[in-house]
């Protein structure tokens, strides 16, 4: 049984951590697979969208504990393998950010510490009702600052503060309302408010979102002149593909585009 699996449809590429009995924890293994999933879909031009969800009763519990605990056994105390560990996953972390496709999170159950960061990380996010959220590593006595790149790119700094200063959870609804997902459903209608939501992306111009997505990132920690200057530069760039001059047109003309793409 695949650790990640993976199934397309759609134009949908979906992928599901799948070690629910360690509430799917972001292992070496793991962090290996996501990597590899990551990279293969970098240059798939077939797929549009990712989502990203979590098999069990949990969507995903942060980096497992006992591996590293296991590897304060190394002559060093685990300084080269805590190191190693962190920058793999911040590796991941900027996959996803930098991947072509927009990647949506569908969590459920729980998501925790680097689980947390997972759904801040992702480009969008539906929940399922009942999800509670959390950067609780303080509660064992380790700062969830990894974790804290993420979350604190998505709500505002002082409730980012609170979350990873008291290790307490929210639940969906706060979520929601800080911006950490994009909305929450009854987990019998997760699946398919998810799917909806990624094939509307994997039905736009394919090229226009990839030069969107990276652009977003890009203009939104530029100060507003920059900023402009920049995404004029990324307007220009669209503006001179065959595809969307063919979509200009067809809006025009009224009909459906013929995009190559």
């Amino acid at each position: 049984m695949a650790i990640l699996e993976r199934h397309d449809t759609n134009r949908v590429a979906h992928l599901r951590l799948n070690t629910p009995e360690k509430l799917n924890a972001l292992s070496d293994a793991m962090l290996a697979a996501l990597q590899d999933q990551l990279d293969q879909l970098r240059g798939d031009r077939d797929v549009r969208a990712v989502i990203l969800s979590g098999a069990g009763k949990a969507f995903c519990a942060g980096h497992d504990l006992k591996e590293m605990q296991a590897g304060r056994q190394a002559p060093d105390g685990g300084a080269a393998y805590f190191g190693d560990l962190f920058t793999r996953c911040a590796r991941v972390m900027h996959a996803i950010r930098t991947l072509p496709q927009p990647v949506i999170a569908m969590p459920h159950g729980i998501a925790t510490a680097a689980g947390c960061q997972l759904v801040a990380t992702c480009d969008m996010a539906v929940a399922a009702t009942g999800t509670r959220f959390g950067v609780n590593g303080v509660n064992i006595g380790l700062f969830c600052s990894t974790p804290m790149v993420a979350l604190s790119r998505n709500i505002p700094r002082k409730q980012a503060f609170e979350m990873l200063t008291t290790g307490q959870f929210i639940d969906d609804t706060r979520a929601q309302e800080l911006g950490l997902i994009n909305r929450s459903v009854p987990e019998d209608e997760l699946m398919a408010e998810t799917q909806a939501l990624a094939e509307l992306v994997a039905g736009k111009l394919g090229a226009a979102v990839a030069i969107g997505k990276e652009a977003f990132y890009n203009q939104v920690e530029l100060p507003v002149d920059e900023a402009y200057a920049y995404t004029g530069d990324v307007m220009v760039q669209n503006m001179l593909l065959r595809d969307t001059e063919e979509g200009i047109n067809a809006f025009l003309e009224k009909r459906s585009p013929d995009w190559a793409d």
